[in-house]
């Protein structure tokens, strides 16, 4: 039987915020854009909304330790799923779903 040693390197850079961030991106990016970028997102994920489902998912979690292992919290389902089926609409995509309320309490 033969054994096989698989050894993983995961390579890290200090952004200008000094997060470590992965080389590996998924999109490839000149560094201009990716600063805009980076401050795309994260104007996006200040806004009310966003901190409120958030919170909202934050507070399903120290609530339910067990169930939560591995999974998202899907405000439109109000259930749990696996970060796949959650971030793309349960196969529907997330154009459908933009703009939308969902209950956060």
């Amino acid at each position: 039987m033969s054994h096989y040693i698989t050894m993983y390197v995961l390579l890290f850079i200090r952004n200008d915020t000094g997060i470590l961030k992965s080389i590996y991106m998924a999109q490839k990016l000149s560094a201009e854009a990716a600063k805009r970028k980076a401050a795309r997102d994260l104007a996006f994920a200040k806004t009310p909304d966003r901190r409120a489902k958030k919170a909202d998912a934050q507070r399903k979690r120290r609530a339910d330790p067990k169930g939560s292992v591995g999974k998202d919290w899907d405000h439109k389902n109000q259930r749990w799923e696996s970060p796949a089926q959650n971030r793309g609409n349960d196969g529907l995509g997330t154009k459908s779903e933009s703009g939308k309320k969902y209950k956060t309490k």
